[in-house]
């Protein structure tokens, strides 16, 4: 008998590119499964690649979601941001046994866990989303992702191509892993003092911070523009609530932070993009119902 539950971190790692929800990830997984075990025993013992065959499923699957999430999160409070993940989600940082190699020009699976690139997938069409993921980041080739969502090849490789240059045009540049964690620990630092000036130093002064309340807790609706405009933000928020801790923690495989209140509970997880030094972008998720991972 075949056993694929081996796979379902290969499954996620990809639904959780695709869709930008962990329990949506999981649910379209879960059904992925339902369906491969709804099979009679021959059926599915004469399929040659069941990995392949579920990273179809869990795609087509996925494909779906997004057609109707674009409805649901138009009708959303405020700013819609993709859930955050912890180090401690194990698949995040799994790769398909089944690919070999590490092209230069196409992007890492670390590089697709960042919030940035999260949120640049966001804009893309649904069909444009699982060309460039199935392709640039998983390595599958243009004739398996036709296959999997019934379009040619050369119309699935002008779909990445495509999302390849929204990717560009919004890439800001490469911040090492030892850079983010310095300037993130400076922030923090900052906002346990109440340093305004500390503040402005690390904020770009064009920064922007996209808050993701959800309607569910008091955040602002639009985002916030400029450095001091966000420093006192912070400050103020710090004021009301002097109870806060902030802790630095991995968020979506870079460093960011953890906003608990006295009792431990996480209020808000702030993934963190950094440009020439500075802090240039701030997603601050405050949505309870996507910090489930964050007890």
């Amino acid at each position: 008998m075949t056993d694929v539950t081996t796979d379902r971190r290969l499954l996620m790692n990809v639904a959780y590119r695709l869709l930008g929800s962990v329990t949506e990830s999981e649910d379209a997984v879960q059904e992925a499964y339902a369906r491969w075990f709804a099979q009679p025993a021959a059926a599915r013992e004469a399929i040659e690649s069941p990995p392949g065959w579920l990273v179809t499923v869990t795609t087509r699957i996925c494909l779906d979601v997004l057609g109707s999430a674009r409805a649901r999160r138009e009708r959303y409070v405020g700013e819609w941001l993709p859930e955050p993940v912890p180090s401690a989600a194990q698949w995040t940082s799994q790769s398909d046994p089944l690919r070999s190699g590490d092209p230069a020009d196409r992007v890492t699976l670390d590089e697709s866990l960042s919030m940035a690139m999260l949120v640049v997938l966001e804009a893309m069409t649904p069909a444009e989303r699982v060309a460039f993921i199935l392709h640039d980041v998983f390595r599958y080739t243009f004739a398996e992702v036709g296959e999997i969502v019934g379009r040619s090849p050369a119309a699935c490789r002008q779909l990445a191509s495509s999302a390849r240059r929204r990717v560009r045009e919004s890439d800001r540049g490469v911040v090492s892993p030892s850079d983010q964690a310095r300037v993130v620990a400076e922030f923090k630092q900052a906002l346990d003092s109440g340093d305004l000036t500390a503040l402005l130093r690390i904020l770009d002064p064009d920064a922007t911070a996209v808050p993701d309340g959800g309607g569910h807790v008091q955040a602002a609706i639009e985002p916030l523009h400029g450095a001091e405009t966000i420093a006192r933000y912070l400050l103020g928020f710090g004021r009301i609530r002097p109870d806060l801790r902030f802790e630095l923690a991995t968020v979506n495989g870079r460093t960011g932070l953890v906003i608990r209140d006295a009792a431990g509970a996480a209020l808000a997880v702030a993934a963190v993009g950094i440009v020439h030094g500075r802090i240039d972008r701030l997603w601050v998720i405050r949505n309870p119902g996507k910090l489930e991972g964050w007890s």
